[in-house]
């Protein structure tokens, strides 16, 4: 399947996996090839530090209604209104972003607003990639703290045992098209 041919991609992983750095060269590649894709980052979803599996739950949700407030990490509040566009790709990205509801909802929305890319004469692609990202946690680390800084050195133990939590609970390595080890 070609870059062409997607209609939504979702990326998972821990934090520091390089899910926001895929995402940016998927969107730089799709404008390179005349499709405008959306991002959709879960980080704009999480209510704040104690907050991974409330924006998790929230992707069917903001799929289905076309928008989401975005959440404002420096006023700590949600912020302006985001709308969803319809016929473009959507390129999903976060932690949290795979689990079995999540991709239904993201079906779903391909299904009723995707682009309808054209693969052969009137056949459709309505194409979903689906990535887990899966890194060491030394690296993740110090990914993770060299992009974010003491912004989120003092809340790196408290996310990682969001993570566990969440992962134990949907295993979005098992729920992938590929996953994808650095």
């Amino acid at each position: 399947m070609g870059l062409h041919e997607l209609d939504a991609v979702v990326i998972d992983g821990r934090s520091g996996s390089g899910k926001t750095s895929l995402a940016d060269r998927l969107a730089s590649r799709l404008r390179g090839v005349g499709r405008k894709p959306q991002l959709l980052r879960l980080e704009d979803l999480y209510p704040g530090w104690d907050g991974l599996s409330t924006g998790s739950r929230a992707v069917p949700e903001v799929l289905s209604s076309g928008s989401y407030r975005r959440y404002d990490w420096n006023r700590e509040a949600f912020a302006e209104r985001v709308a969803i566009e319809d016929g473009t790709p959507l390129i999903i990205e976060g932690c949290g972003a795979v689990t079995a509801s999540n991709l239904v909802a993201v079906r779903d929305w391909v299904t009723e607003n995707g682009t309808q890319a054209p693969v052969r004469g009137d056949v459709h692609a309505n194409a979903i990639w689906t990535v887990w990202l899966d890194l060491p946690l030394a690296e993740r680390r110090i990914r993770a703290l060299s992009r974010d800084g003491e912004t989120y050195a003092p809340h790196w133990d408290r996310w990682a045992a969001q993570e566990d939590a969440h992962y134990a609970d949907h295993e979005p390595w098992a729920l992938v098209d590929e996953v994808l080890r650095g």
